[in-house]
């Protein structure tokens, strides 16, 4: 397998906008040391081509106007929204010539399954597979169900009420762009461990990640993790079950999982996805 050369940046959701919110209990003090900042950096700076598709959203027009001022308030001057409604949309020729000039797509929170159905194996999909796989300085964001659906193995809802019950989680194919993966947000506010749990024991061979808002990840090269932003990433690492009884269970049944690895990280903490290996940054280092 070819070395993926792009990047991808998963948020965990309501990161900070610079909206000047009252409540800032999970956004940093400023959009300029946050996660949005994150990804016009790695995208290649304000004069990068970025294009924000709201597909997953409720009310499209009102998140592509809301990520036009955010970037705007970073100086951006390239930014572009593509509304995508269909996958007729996304064999459109202006379509498909946004995404093929793009330095950076970022995909909005809402529902992650209308980004598979209406993106999933068109143009569009193909070359942003292609080019996050062969483009060094390629970048591909996502925020809430943006994120969620980088993974193969994607999850799709579920509840938090009904944490470590069987059929707590709903599973849906993504887009497949990192399918080591497993990926949840909100993570934390809403509860999700439960769900990303039973997900781990659907299976054991992927790694979960669960993503607090305002936190993300820079992953480099489909392998390199960089915590960004004012929360927490939780990894669960289910290669070492030594007893996992998803299979056997009926659905409503509590779930049994021994030895199921789980990490806290935090900002500028990193993970070898490849090897599952943790570097954690020392107390006195400064925040990235």
């Amino acid at each position: 397998m070819n070395l993926v050369k792009g990047t991808l940046i998963p948020i965990g959701g309501n990161e900070d906008k610079g909206s000047h919110s009252e409540n800032e209990n999970y956004t940093l003090e400023f959009i300029e040391e946050g996660i949005l900042w994150h990804v016009v950096k790695e995208a290649g700076g304000i004069d990068a081509k970025i294009i924000v598709i709201p597909t997953a959203s409720s009310i499209p027009v009102e998140v592509g106007e809301m990520y036009l001022e955010s970037f705007t308030k970073l100086n951006c001057t390239n930014v572009h929204i593509l509304d995508i409604r269909s996958k007729e949309d996304s064999e459109k020729p202006s379509s498909i010539e946004l995404i093929k000039s793009a330095d950076c797509v970022m995909f909005s929170g809402g529902n992650q399954s209308k980004i598979t159905d209406r993106i999933g194996g068109t143009t569009i999909h193909n070359i942003l597979l292609d080019r996050y796989q062969n483009e060094h300085d390629f970048v591909i964001a996502g925020t809430s169900a943006g994120a969620m659906v980088m993974a193969n193995e994607m999850i799709a809802g579920g509840s938090a009420t009904e944490s470590f019950i069987k059929g707590a989680v709903d599973m849906y194919k993504g887009l497949n762009l990192i399918p080591e993966l497993i990926i949840d947000t909100h993570f934390i506010q809403r509860g999700r461990f439960g769900r990303q749990s039973e997900a781990v024991a659907k299976f054991p061979n992927l790694i979960g990640f669960g993503l607090a808002e305002d936190t993300g990840l820079i992953i480099k090269n489909g392998n390199d993790c960089t915590v960004i932003g004012s929360g927490m990433v939780i990894v669960f690492d289910g290669s070492k079950l030594s007893h996992n009884n998803e299979k056997i269970l009926e659905e409503g049944t509590p779930m049994t999982m021994a030895n199921l690895c789980i990490h806290v990280l935090s900002n500028s903490d990193m993970y070898d996805i490849k090897n599952r290996k943790v570097s954690v940054l020392a107390i006195d280092a400064p925040f990235v």
